[in-house]
């Protein structure tokens, strides 16, 4: 008898005795201990179905696998796939490509990224970054907290008035002489022609009782205004170098640039005719809003306050621009604006206060003596010259506040505001 296995048998024959077929079979290997690290129970054998048998909807089984501390031990819903995870190739429907945050994701929040179902910034485009150090909410990208001239986005009165502040610190030797010739002097020699021009005569009254006016009143009041008004035309224009000049000193020190008086009135001069021209449209439309009722013309003096920044720096439309900007910031700017009128409204009281006083003291006509014309002419100065921290207040504001409106609008900084005025 041969000792070959019977034909068509592929099993090894077995080595040792053989089994007995009386003895009971051997017990069943228990489960194999789970990886250190894990929390789940038994894992099924490589290739056998745990639900072989069971009928109805399979459960889904959440998978704990090494958590991130502090995060939510959750398992990826279906269809979904953690950031990392995600497998390489082309995107499919049903998961996503890494770095795209998946539809339904939470996972923790980063600094820097956007809450959970925010809209994602468009790359290259001006978006407000989150609060940091020295920040506030709502900044675009490139303001700087610490610009000299630009009051960022929701930073308030303080830090704009510390930069008003700053700004007359740093350019007081410069703006100083600029006020007093193109702001101080045209205020001066339109004081001395009231002194001359002034109708001369008092009222009288007639038998009958009615007011008589003195001779020649008429002809008198005409002269008086006729040269008030050339005199306005002509130092408008002045006082038109005397801003663009201003304006120029304050942006340029504040990018630390250069600055000096003779090219600040070389700027001035160049831009003093469109400046002046835009100045007379301006005060003719805050003049006849005054005409229908004060508070009309006070509004137009309001919403058109920043028409010469406008101007200075963008050189375009700037009665619209400067309209829109009041309007879309409406209590921001009219707060900036309110200061400045408000510095303006006590040099005009301190002025009519010291022409009170001189007329009290050498009459209502002063000019015909010598003694009380030197007096006069005096207290004329004076005025003029407690109305200069006014128009310097005036200058720096205004100037400030643009920048601050620009920043709520984009990026910008005292570097670029100088190289715009060209």
């Amino acid at each position: 008898m041969s000792d070959l296995p019977p034909s068509g048998s592929t099993e090894p024959a077995a080595s040792g005795p053989p089994a007995d077929p009386t003895a009971p079979p051997p017990p069943a290997a228990g489960p194999a201990p789970a990886p250190s690290g894990t929390t789940g129970g038994a894992t099924p054998a490589s290739g056998a179905d745990p639900w072989a048998g069971h009928t109805g909807p399979v459960p889904i089984v959440p998978e704990y696998d090494n958590p991130q501390p502090g995060a939510p031990n959750l398992a990826t819903p279906p269809g979904l796939t953690a950031p990392g995870d995600a497998p390489p190739g082309p995107t499919s429907q049903g998961w996503n490509a890494p770095g795209t945050p998946p539809q339904g994701w939470g996972g923790p929040a980063y600094p820097g990224h956007p809450m959970p179902g925010a809209a994602y910034p468009v790359p290259g485009a001006a978006y407000p970054v989150p609060a940091g150090p020295g920040a506030y909410a709502g900044w675009f990208p490139g303001i700087d907290p610490q610009d000299p001239l630009v009051n960022p986005p929701h930073a308030g009165i303080g830090p704009w008035f510390a930069r008003c502040a700053a700004a007359v610190r740093r350019g007081w030797r410069q703006l100083l002489p600029i006020v007093l010739l193109t702001q101080v002097v045209p205020g001066v020699v339109i004081g001395v022609l009231t002194l001359v021009f002034s109708p001369e005569g008092e009222l009288a009254t007639a038998p009958d009782g009615t007011p008589v006016l003195p001779d020649g009143f008429w002809g008198q009041m005409f002269a008086f205004y006729g040269v008030l008004l050339s005199a306005g035309l002509i130092f408008g224009l002045l006082q038109a170098v005397g801003w663009a000049a201003g304006t120029w000193v304050v942006t340029r020190q504040a990018a630390g640039e250069p600055t000096g008086l003779g090219a600040a009135f070389r700027y001035g001069l160049r831009r003093a005719l469109g400046l002046w021209g835009w100045t007379l449209l301006v005060s003719l439309l805050v003049t006849l809003g005054a005409c229908f009722c004060l508070l009309p013309g006070l509004y137009a003096a309001f919403a058109l306050a920043l028409f010469g920044p406008v101007y200075l720096f963008e050189q375009r439309e700037p009665v619209g621009r400067a309209w829109r900007m009041f309007h879309s910031r409406f209590g921001m700017v009219l707060g900036r604006v309110a200061l400045v009128m408000a510095v303006l409204f006590a040099a005009t009281v301190l002025d009519a206060v010291v022409g009170g006083i001189s007329g009290a003291v050498f009459g209502v006509e002063p000019m015909k003596a010598v003694g009380t014309a030197i007096g006069a002419v005096a207290f004329a100065v004076f005025g003029a010259l407690l109305a200069a921290p006014a128009y310097l207040a005036q200058q720096v504001g205004l100037v400030v506040t643009y920048a601050e409106q620009r920043a709520q609008e984009g990026p910008v900084n005292a570097a670029r505001l100088a190289a715009e005025l060209g």
